[in-house]
């Protein structure tokens, strides 16, 4: 039983080393553009939904100044109606 390696199947050997080589390198590669592309996206979302919380804080206040101006209307409406039942 000889050890031996050809030269052939050393170089076979060196190439398929060299090949493994490559697709490490290009695999780390994509996952380092996959993990920054991972943290643009979050950013984005926490971006998003903190303008989604402001918006949704500035709807609320318009909401609360519509119900008090609809409050307010109300009771005038109800004043004015009250005077015409005075008047009939």
């Amino acid at each position: 039983m000889s050890s031996e390696i050809s030269v052939d199947e050393f170089q076979a050997l060196e190439q398929r080393v060299l090949r493994a080589v490559e697709i490490v390198k290009r695999e780390r590669e994509a996952r380092a553009a996959a993990e920054a592309e991972v943290a643009a996206l979050r950013e984005q979302l926490e971006s998003q939904a903190q303008e989604a919380q402001s918006q949704n804080r500035v709807a609320q206040s318009q909401i609360g100044a519509m119900n008090q101006e609809r409050d307010t209307v109300r009771q005038r409406v109800e004043r004015l109606l009250h005077q015409l039942d005075e008047l009939v």
